[in-house]
């Protein structure tokens, strides 16, 4: 990554955005220049600061409330003031497709970097944007790959745009670089490895881990967001705790690394110590470890395939402590939540689109009190069953398989039997 370098941010005032915030004040002359700005718009004093403190001159809210660009400006001009700086913000875009419209307004090249760090399909438009633009894509949105695996695919315009940056991808592709060397170290993402035997991504279980399937009913939605190792968002933290996001993590690396899904196995170990793992034909495994902290995948993502120094912003792991670390398998029947996405990348390539799209509804009734924990994988399993399945869908069609997927998984919610009251 060079000084001049720029960077466009989206989802800037969650979790991946505020902490590659932090990530990028530490880079210092290495950091790139932050351009844009997009959030959902709850927060806008958040980002009034994050545009004062990066000197941002692009921000994208994505709500649709009226008023919103006149409130923006508002919590800009007080930004300014109590930080005693001017802001830089020249454009400020609303709307469903203002992230995308960002990375489109920021005029990228083959040297700047777009980190997506929304939360949930609406990602699928700025990473598409991302790609067109031939900037490097740092990816921490999963289900834009996992909802548009094919298109995606397809919208890379040079080997080794995307950097994966959730951990266990991260983790992946720095073990690839080093145990492969047909295609070399330059590249995150290399198709096709012929050394390869599996892949292994390790789940630290959830705050269930240990519990049979008679000991999850009645779960809250605190227990479910108590995560033991992460720090996360909401929505990400109840995957967890259902692990489907591991089974949406399987999809991503199947789309992402070409290994097939029966060659991608899951693992519990619940220290999260170990991110993933690379299995090769001759026997030997190749494991990255470090602390369960998303500023180092974040920062990988950010300067690939440099590794920049945290001394000060991350701990290493100690290795003059006595240290244990466990794997286990994982229990099927109590979190049947893999091996639906396994079928469901297996099936057809809308099937992956459908129990992302079942599952955002099922984890926001959840969150909402309007639908029991067993019956957020419940709904999704129902929803892919009555899914017939595109062979090689546009993007059209994409959004209307998860238009009915939506609609059904509602449906579902508003009739199950284990709704809570």
């Amino acid at each position: 990554m060079t000084a001049t370098s720029r960077l466009v941010l989206l989802g800037s005032t969650g979790s991946i955005g505020t902490q590659a915030l932090e990530v990028v004040s530490r880079l210092g002359r290495e950091a790139p220049r932050v351009v844009a700005l997009a959030a959902g718009g709850g927060r806008p004093e958040l980002l009034a600061a994050q545009a004062v403190r990066t000197a941002a001159e692009i921000l994208a809210l994505s709500t649709t409330e009226p008023g919103a660009e006149a409130r923006m400006r508002a919590a800009l001009a007080q930004a300014a003031e109590r930080l005693g700086r001017p802001h830089a913000v020249t454009t400020i875009l609303t709307g469903p497709d203002a992230a995308a419209q960002a990375v489109e307004a920021a005029a990228l090249g083959a040297g700047d970097t777009v980190l997506n760090g929304i939360t949930g399909s609406v990602g699928l438009g700025p990473t598409l944007a991302a790609l067109g633009s031939g900037a490097r894509l740092a990816l921490a949105n999963k289900e834009s790959l996992v909802v548009g695996g094919s298109l995606v695919r397809e919208a890379m315009v040079r080997p080794g745009q995307v950097v994966p940056v959730d951990s266990e991808h991260s983790a992946i592709a720095q073990a690839l670089a080093s145990g492969c060397h047909e295609k070399g170290m330059t590249s995150p993402v290399v198709t096709g490895r012929s050394q390869v035997r599996r892949l292994v991504l390790t789940a630290s279980g959830g705050p269930f881990r240990g519990r049979a399937r008679e000991e999850l009913s009645g779960v809250s939605a605190a227990q479910a967001l108590a995560h033991p190792t992460w720090a996360m968002g909401p929505v990400v933290t109840v995957n967890s705790s259902t692990l489907i996001n591991k089974g949406l993590e399987l999809i991503e690396a199947h789309l992402l690394f070409d290994v097939p899904p029966g060659d991608i196995d899951v693992v519990v170990h619940p220290q999260s110590i170990i991110h993933s793992m690379v299995e090769f034909i001759d026997g030997a495994t190749i494991a990255q470890a470090s602390p369960p902290d998303m500023r180092l995948p974040i920062a990988l993502g950010l300067t690939w395939p440099d590794r920049p120094d945290l001394s000060g912003l991350v701990e290493p792991n100690d290795w003059r402590s006595p240290v244990a670390w466990d794997f286990e398998p994982l229990d099927d029947r109590a979190f049947p939540a893999v091996g639906l996405a396994r079928s469901a990348v297996a099936e057809s390539a809308t099937h992956p689109a459908v129990l992302n799209a079942a599952n955002e509804q099922a984890v926001a009734a959840f969150l909402a009190g309007g639908l029991e924990w067993l019956d957020i994988v419940e709904i999704d399993s129902r929803v892919l069953s009555e899914h017939e399945g595109l062979a090689a869908p546009g993007l059209e069609e994409i959004l209307a398989v998860e238009q009915w997927a939506r609609a059904r998984a509602d449906e579902l919610i508003g009739t199950s039997t284990g709704a809570a009251s």
